[in-house]
């Protein structure tokens, strides 16, 4: 998680322009911030990730997040990749439970009704962007408050999620904040 602290090479990746300018313009946004980033791997004969939205986790006050998912090796099907639900993006059901077998259940019903289909890939390094004046709301949960306190460190409920760990990377205008 926020290997982009640890690693020059990692840093100037995560920091990229291209592929913050691609998010801020799918997000509709004038900018993008970092909110952060990590590596996901999976043990050979580890179990499911279930069926989640992320937004669960997350203190934010909007869904202008995007995470960008780039692949680090090819993974066959039969390992298992991680997946998701191709066109769910607009659905809000499920942003309200947390990664269960409830959620996997639930999540996986809504998204047969909807007709979505899981799209999986291989392993992945992500980037979280988020809306360059996002605002950090109260935690409604631990581990929104666990969220909070690791990703948006001094960072005050009602205020533009702007700290050491949340840069500004893409924005069209001169303004970074």
């Amino acid at each position: 998680m926020n290997l982009w602290e640890h690693s020059a090479f990692v840093g100037r990746f995560v920091m990229g322009q291209r592929l913050a300018r691609i998010a801020a313009d799918l997000l509709e946004v004038r900018g993008v911030r970092l909110y952060h980033d990590q590596s996901l791997y999976k043990e050979p004969g580890g179990g499911i990730t279930p069926a989640h939205a992320d937004q669960y986790y997350w203190p934010l006050d909007s869904d202008r997040t995007i995470t960008v998912w780039i692949p680090l090796q090819a993974v066959a099907p039969e390992m298992g990749p991680l997946g998701f639900y191709a066109g769910s993006q607009g659905v809000a059901f499920g942003r309200n439970l947390g990664i269960s077998d409830e959620s996997e259940v639930k999540i996986s019903e809504n998204m047969a009704r909807h007709g979505f289909a899981i799209d999986a890939g291989p392993s992945v390094k992500t980037i979280i962007y988020m809306d360059a004046d996002m605002r950090l709301m109260p935690a409604l949960n631990a581990i929104q408050a666990n969220d909070r306190d690791q990703w948006c460190p001094g960072a005050v409920a009602g205020g533009v999620i702007d700290t050491r760990k949340n840069p500004v990377i893409w924005s069209r205008s001169p303004q970074t904040a």
